[in-house]
């Protein structure tokens, strides 16, 4: 009854934002209180909220500095330079735009950071996607595809939890799977080709002379204020970015606190004027606060799943429906499965709640743990479309679209990214 309740309340939800009957904000804090309501944890369920909150803290706290260092950035003219090249080389193509999507996401979110890859990539085409009319929901969907594929490298988070939680080698459980990425990276670069095929067929290729550059510029800069580039402070804002990045890489610190600091610096260098720091601040705490704010409600929400037990019926419903017979395909179970169950829960909750139970099942048809923590991952690509992720947020809200029409658009792609990684998985026999 209790897992019966959990799926109503997700469905429930996924059904009110997708049909845009309710706002997102609204529904990640309403919902799960009535429901907690409903199952009995009404005097429970305020401490259940807070714990949720308080795990998705930092995460919030990281999101704000974040969108209000790379505004800075942005403001200040760090990726015009990129942008410009980008122009030039495309030369007006929607086929080659969506193409050039796809790579720079691809690459830039090898830092396995799924902020900093979605406000590079968003800053960098965002002005070109608007000023060709291209359909705005291919961005996003390029760019989510591609961050979801590279969050498997072991600095990501999943297969540093899955290792963890099997207590296999992460580099064990990573290696074998470069192939399988690469299988998934050939799909998106086929997906960006199709999408950007039927734009050009839609739009045709404008060309793009030097003043229209130009003005692509005015319009990723805030206000179209040209007065707030800061061409001579490039290379200091390069490095400084570097930094960061390797920073983010190494683990040097918290996430947190090393957007806090860079954010400091960034602002203090490029706008000295006390003045100038306070616009600054406060052109961006717009975008600040609808991301920020849908991060801890968000917090509501997994605080409740996870408080009343829900999401642990949940996952034990689904584990007890796998019939004996289908033992020898166990591997191949828990690599489709993965994308249902690292779409509707966190993964803290799969890796370390789910999988362990899964690898202890799968013992006994001859599985190895590390081939398990294998399979537990090639769901992944779909995770990042899960409204229970805080980052995606901050894609949607940069790319200006409705989160409903995001997931409908990218769903069915993304999917094929995570079968893609299957079947070469299976194909290169690295989970069993």
């Amino acid at each position: 009854m209790l897992a019966l309740t959990g799926y109503l309340m997700v469905f429930l939800f996924m059904y009110l934002i997708m049909s845009k009957k309710m706002p997102t904000l609204i529904a990640l804090m309403i919902i799960p209180v009535l429901f907690a309501v409903f199952t009995g944890h009404a005097s429970e369920m305020g401490q259940m909220a807070l714990e949720g909150i308080k795990d998705l803290a930092p995460t919030g706290i990281m999101l704000l500095f974040a969108i209000l260092y790379f505004g800075i950035m942005i403001d200040a003219g760090l990726f015009d330079p990129i942008v410009t090249r980008i122009l030039k080389a495309v030369k007006g193509d929607p086929a080659k735009i969506v193409m050039g999507t796809a790579v720079l996401a691809l690459v830039v979110s090898l830092d396995g950071d799924g902020t900093t890859s979605y406000m590079i990539t968003v800053s960098a085409f965002l002005p070109l996607y608007r000023r060709l009319n291209m359909n705005p929901l291919i961005l996003p969907g390029i760019t989510v595809m591609s961050v979801s594929l590279t969050n498997m490298v072991p600095w990501g988070g999943p297969t540093a939890r899955a290792a963890a939680a099997l207590g296999v080698d992460a580099g064990d459980v990573f290696v074998p799977l470069i192939p399988s990425m690469i299988g998934g990276a050939v799909w998106i670069l086929f997906t960006a080709f199709w999408l950007g095929r039927r734009e050009r067929k839609r739009l045709g290729v404008i060309p793009l002379d030097e003043q229209s550059i130009q003005n692509l510029q005015k319009e990723a800069s805030p206000e179209g204020d040209a007065s707030l580039k800061r061409p001579k402070l490039l290379w200091a804002n390069t490095i400084l970015t570097a930094l960061l990045l390797i920073g983010l890489i190494k683990g040097i610190m918290p996430l947190p606190v090393l957007f806090m600091l860079a954010f400091s610096l960034a602002v203090m260098i490029n706008y000295p004027n006390p003045e100038q720091q306070k616009k600054r601040i406060a052109s961006h705490a717009g975008n600040a606060l609808a991301v920020v704010s849908l991060v801890f409600a968000a917090g509501i929400f997994t605080g409740i799943l996870s408080g009343t037990k829900m999401v642990d019926a949940m996952a034990s419903s689904l584990i007890s429906i796998i019939p004996d017979s289908w033992g020898p395909a166990f591997h191949l179970i828990i690599a489709v499965t993965s994308i249902p169950f690292t779409f509707f829960m966190s993964n803290d909750a799969y890796y370390f709640g789910v999988v362990p139970i899964l690898a202890e099942a799968a013992a006994s048809y001859g599985y190895t743990a590390v081939e398990i923590a294998r399979a537990s991952l090639l769901g992944q690509p779909v995770h990042l479309l899960s409204p229970l992720v805080p980052a995606t947020y901050l894609l949607v809200g940069m790319s200006k679209v409705d989160f409903g029409e995001f997931q409908r658009f990218t769903i069915l792609w993304a999917t094929g990214t995570a079968m893609a990684v299957i079947i070469t998985a299976l194909a290169t026999k690295v989970i069993f």
